[in-house]
């Protein structure tokens, strides 16, 4: 199984829609993925990334698409003060692990102090829950550390999810089993930037995921 990730476009947060440049960078990933044999299409629940996902579904014929409910967008701050204060940002508390000195790998990542009590946490550790059961419906089971192929057959399946940077950085946490605040500092997705994972296709394998294309926004390229 391919699952191919795809952030939105062009946002306008306040009213959660795509701008017109959105809009348009919306078109172009959905041209950029017609020739990726995509079966299923999948999206979080907010407006912006199922206006990403309707542009595709326009242009593939693929009618259907399915809410991912899991996959909305992370928060950060406290319960109380949503977004107020940037230093519960994700991505600002791995510049400051970072500057700090900080282990980026550690596991226990969520006992630094700027992710205590923060909502970014919670929703991070609900998407690593909640992306296991999502993938055994797939076909692929976790134990351990891996995925056991629980499917009948090896045959080729193409799925993609429209989505966010957060969710998806949270989801690539687990199934790469790389603590979260390490990928907040290593990948940066540009808006319809790609992301796809391959599993292993054969019936009974326990393996890991292996990344074929990380945040790759050379369709907006002009």
């Amino acid at each position: 199984m391919r699952l191919i990730f795809v952030r939105h476009g062009e946002p306008n947060y306040d009213l959660d829609c795509l701008t017109e440049l959105g809009h348009k960078q919306a078109k172009i990933a959905a041209k950029r993925l017609m020739n990726e044999g995509i079966e299923k299409i999948f999206s979080s629940p907010l407006g912006r990334a199922y206006q990403t996902a309707q542009a595709f579904s326009e242009a593939s014929g693929l009618k259907q698409i399915e809410i991912v409910d899991f996959m909305k967008e992370i928060r950060y701050g406290l319960e109380d003060a949503l977004y107020i204060d940037d230093k519960y940002n994700p991505w600002e508390i791995a510049n400051l692990m970072m500057k700090e000195g900080s282990n980026l790998q550690d596991s226990n990542w969520e006992a630094f102090p700027d992710f205590q009590e923060n909502t970014a946490t919670i929703d991070v550790k609900k998407i690593m829950t909640e992306s296991d059961k999502w993938l055994e419906s797939l076909g692929y089971k976790r134990e351990g550390l891996y995925y056991r192929n629980i499917c009948k057959n090896d045959e080729k399946h193409t799925y993609v999810l429209f989505c966010h940077g957060g969710s998806s950085t949270a989801f690539l946490s687990r199934v790469l089993n790389i603590p979260f605040p390490h990928l907040c500092a290593l990948l940066h997705f540009p808006f319809t930037g790609i992301t796809t994972l391959r599993f292993d296709r054969n019936p009974g394998s326990l393996a890991a995921p292996a990344l074929e294309i990380v945040s790759d926004g050379r369709h907006l390229i002009q």
